[in-house]
């Protein structure tokens, strides 16, 4: 599973990349390359961790690969949070007229309280 899980992560990663391509220049295209470049070493710690594990024949992973597994689910939590910035905060690839400057969450009111006009069915 680890496996499959870490080739999915890296068939996302291309398409991810080329609507990273598209966004102007603006937060969201920064707080876009966090995310990518998160989920790139979350993909790489768990093939690492696979690689790790071999071919065990007791089912039982070493320290190391443990750590390396529970840090790409630490890593990817975060990640997960910058995804829903883009997305809900920013309105990246949802709102053909997205705010690509928004303020960011835990600093700032939210966009409607900045004077961004939203639309009402969100």
């Amino acid at each position: 599973m680890i496996a499959a899980g870490a080739a999915g992560g890296l068939l996302a990663a291309i398409f991810g990349f080329i609507d990273w391509l598209a966004l102007p220049t603006s937060r969201a295209k920064t707080i876009g390359g966090w995310h990518g470049i998160g989920n790139v070493v979350v993909v790489v710690l768990f093939a690492v961790s696979w690689l790790m594990r071999g071919n065990n024949e007791n089912f039982v992973p070493g320290g190391l690969a443990l750590l390396l597994s529970f840090s790409g689910i630490a890593l990817a939590l975060v990640t997960a949070w910058i995804g829903g910035e883009l997305v809900y905060r920013l309105g990246v690839g949802v709102d053909p007229g997205a705010n690509v400057n928004a303020p960011n969450s835990l600093t700032e009111g939210s966009a409607s309280a900045t004077g961004t006009k939203r639309t009402a069915n969100r």
